[in-house]
């Protein structure tokens, strides 16, 4: 296989182009408000799977955008992908990204209530007085947690990123959301992951900064 040289500028451009290629070999037309979230997630992974197991609610991507330019905050239950989203393109539009995951009360919390402090971490989010997307890459817990205060009669989520990774009850807490009406982008299976969440949101985000309409 030969190497193919591309200045540094122009690699994720390239990138892009090798992702559409392949998807159009492999006969997969993404529905074209997809399109961008999609193969920011395969571009992330390097996993075409995504184009077949990344599920939309309906208007998914219109309303998510909508809650971005209306200056919601994310919340994610990783330092990872904390790290992973635009934090600044997200703070021109008056919104910023929380992880509580590390915060000494919710670790303390949770060991006194005996719950993991993804849980914990979502019931401190749900105090958050404004708009939140909630981007989980890594514990379903995080996702049980907020149906179960959704259920409860608490606050519903405005918008749920859903890609926990992993074996134990990871297919389980997808289903509990697409089976709701809250609006979703949901990877169906056990793949996910911290990288995949932000690259979830990273293209949710650049979307709205590049004007691109739905």
């Amino acid at each position: 296989m030969d190497i193919e040289f591309v200045k540094p500028g122009e690699i994720e451009k390239r990138s892009f182009e090798i992702i559409s290629h392949e998807l159009e070999q492999k006969g997969i037309d993404l529905p074209k408000e997809q399109e961008l979230i999609t193969k920011r997630a395969i571009h992330t992974s390097a996993d075409f799977d995504y184009a077949e197991t990344l599920c939309y609610s309906e208007g998914a991507v219109k309303t998510a955008l909508n809650l971005i330019k209306a200056g919601a905050d994310i919340v994610t239950d990783t330092n990872m992908a904390l790290s992973g989203i635009n934090k600044k393109v997200l703070e021109t539009f008056g919104g910023k990204v929380h992880c509580f995951m590390a915060d000494e009360r919710v670790a303390r919390e949770a060991q006194e209530r005996g719950m993991t402090r993804a849980s914990i971490s979502m019931e401190k989010a749900l105090e958050i007085n404004k708009p939140v997307i909630f981007a989980i890459g890594n514990a379903p817990t995080a996702l049980i947690s907020l149906y179960e205060s959704m259920k409860a009669g608490k606050r519903k989520p405005d918008f749920i990123i859903g890609v926990p990774v992993g074996f134990v009850n990871v297919e389980a807490a997808k289903e509990l959301f697409i089976n709701s009406d809250v609006p979703y982008i949901i990877n169906r299976g056990r793949k996910g992951g911290s990288n995949i969440a932000a690259a979830i949101c990273n293209a949710l985000i650049y979307m709205v900064r590049d004007n691109r309409e739905v």
